[in-house]
Order: structure tokens, then sequence, then C-alpha cells
């Protein structure tokens, strides 16, 4: 074992992409509603976990001795998995500011905007970012061949 911070990396990369594809299963498999509603607990707790993974992910792939690609793919994973619950955060956080400054027209749009950019980086542009992380470190620690 060459480096500590490179093999926690490692195993810490594998898991955050498999509570990934939990989440998605929770997400898009059709199911009713009531079955939703009782694995919502399960789901939380993933989603919590995805964030403290991509923090530690994002700190160890700091401190590994890693170079280049693949150093760039495990930041862009972790920072993806973080800037989820963040940006799903500081989205519901706007939404209920512009409500509550409903009557202010100039605050009601400024957290309209806030709340509308946040939702976009929640939904669209961190999964996508993250599945381009998590595509690319596996082609790079397959192309390195280390063995966990």
């Amino acid at each position: 074992m060459k480096d500590k911070h490179l093999y926690l990396s490692k195993i810490f990369f594998f898991v955050l992409i498999a509570i990934f594809i939990l989440l998605v299963i929770y997400f898009l498999v059709p199911v009713s509603d009531v079955m939703k509603r009782n694995l919502f607990p399960f789901a939380a707790v993933l989603a919590f976990l995805f964030f403290i993974f991509g923090a530690a992910l994002l700190f160890l792939s700091w401190k590994s001795k890693v170079k280049g690609r693949l150093k760039t793919f495990l930041f862009l994973t972790a920072i993806s998995a973080v800037g989820f619950l963040v940006s799903v955060f500081l989205h519901n956080f706007f939404y209920a500011l512009g409500m509550i400054a409903a009557n202010i027209t100039v605050l009601r749009i400024l957290m309209e905007v806030l709340h509308v950019t946040f939702f976009i980086i929640a939904i669209p542009i961190c999964p996508i970012v993250f599945l381009i992380g998590a595509v690319g470190g596996i082609v790079k620690f397959i192309k390195k061949q280390q063995p966990l």
C-alpha cells in the first residue's frame, strides 16, 4: 500500500457510486406513493451518507499523492456529491425566503432567481458531473490497475 489516502479514496469512491445507484433506483423506479413514503427515511440517510462520503473523498483526494486526470475525476465525483445536498438545501432556503418576501418585489425576484439556480445545480448538473467523474475515475483506476 503506497498511499493510504489513495487507498481510502478508492474505497470511498466506489461506496459513493453504490450510494448513487441506490438513490437513482429510489427516485426512478415507479412504486406506489405509500412505499415511497415508507422508504423516504432510507433515502434521506443515503443522501446524508452521500454528502459525508463525498466530503471525505474530497479531503482524501486533496491529501493523496495522485496527480493528473485521476485526481480531477476524484474531485469531480466528490464535489458533485457534496454539491447536491448543499444545493438542495439552498434551493429550499431561498424558496422559503421568497415566500416570506413575497410582497417585496426586488427581493422576491432575487430569491426566485437563486432558488431556481440552485435547483438547476442540484438536479441536472450535479448528477451529470458525478457520472462524468465516476466513469472517468473507473477508467483511470482500471488503467492504473491498482488493486484494493
